[in-house]
């Protein structure tokens, strides 16, 4: 024992950062470079080495080093914070699309600041300009306010789900090729028709997977049935049950409005899917346990929001190369609830 701690006591050991905050010169005696080396690391400098940058990250992440916000924001003019407005976080699309942007603006260096709109999305700019944010990405419903809205000089803007736009970045999953793969599918499983349960009518979203299911039956020679609207919640979807009653199958524009249909279905004793096949929207966390599993289309939340803070981030920082917008392919996701 006594051995042991003498060959330890003659061992160098490294210093333990104090409970204070790492400084720059700290990193740089880490990592046995210069103080401006670590600057140009922190300042994303193309002039250093990928072996120099490594052995600085990994300094970086030994010692806990952060980077001093109010500091980079001088001297690179940026503030590192990007807005996130919204008009609600009730829908599951909007709460998933929350937690997959702050993740991917993370990732880029970035924190994320959330403003709500009401009936003016103006408002929330100018909250975001007060803030002194680099740019905005706006989602879904807050979208459709975008294009009446007065934007303060300056503010960079990615809008998710609205129409593209020659002024605008647009980044939205592909809602028309969603819709057609669910419409397709239900169409080869032998069934004549398809009824449509749609989002509300001033929704993007909703009205182009309207428009996918639309064309679907129309290229197919089949005349579509009148459309069953609600406002994406199951209980929307278990009012529309009357409506939807003698259909033989149901795409749902999205996976709440289906969980609604499936009760109201099942309490009007028709059986899921023997008698009604259901499509959703969306693949939610919990569509693989509804009863039945949801046959659903998934949309790649984590991409679509990485695919905005990457737009916007070329925005801010001018990165020549990167397209103006982006759509979002989808994924047909087979389960019980069709056949």
């Amino acid at each position: 024992m006594e051995d042991d701690l003498l060959r330890d006591a003659g061992r160098p050991r490294r210093r333990r950062p104090s409970s204070g905050r790492v400084s720059m010169a700290m990193v740089a005696s880490r990592a046995g470079v210069s103080g401006q080396t670590v600057s140009r690391v922190v300042n994303e400098s193309p002039r250093v080495d990928p072996a120099t940058r490594e052995r600085v990250e990994q300094a970086m992440a030994e010692l806990g080093y952060r980077p001093h916000r109010a500091a980079r924001a001088l001297r690179t003019g940026r503030s590192q914070t990007i807005g996130l407005v919204v008009t609600t976080l009730a829908t599951v699309g909007n709460s998933r699309m929350l937690q997959a942007t702050a993740e991917a603006a993370a990732e880029r260096g970035y924190a994320l600041t959330l403003v709500t709109a009401g009936e003016s999305v103006a408002d929330a700019f100018e909250r975001l300009a007060e803030q002194e944010v680099d740019g905005a990405i706006v989602l879904n419903e807050a979208s459709a306010l975008v294009p009446a809205a007065q934007r303060p000089a300056g503010l960079r803007l990615v809008v998710v789900d609205a129409p593209a736009t020659a002024d605008l970045a647009v980044v939205h999953s592909d809602h028309v090729g969603g819709a057609a793969a669910a419409t397709a599918h239900l169409l080869s499983l032998g069934h004549d028709s398809v009824h449509h349960l749609a989002g509300p009518a001033d929704s993007f979203a909703a009205a182009e997977r309207e428009r996918g299911w639309r064309e679907t039956l129309v290229a197919a020679g089949i005349e579509p049935p009148a459309v069953a609207r609600g406002d994406w919640s199951a209980e929307a979807g278990f009012a529309a049950g009357d409506a939807l009653s003698a259909a033989s199958a149901v795409f749902c524009a999205n996976d709440q409005m289906a969980l609604g249909l499936l009760r109201a279905l099942a309490e009007a004793g028709r059986r899921i899917p023997e008698d009604v096949s259901v499509i959703g929207f969306d693949d939610v966390p919990d569509a693989a346990n509804y009863r039945p599993p949801l046959t659903t289309i998934r949309q790649d939340f984590t991409a679509l929001a990485h695919r905005a803070v990457d737009l916007l981030v070329a925005q801010i920082e001018g990165t020549a190369g990167v397209e103006a917008s982006a759509v979002v392919p989808t994924l047909l996701v087979e389960r019980a609830s069709a056949r």
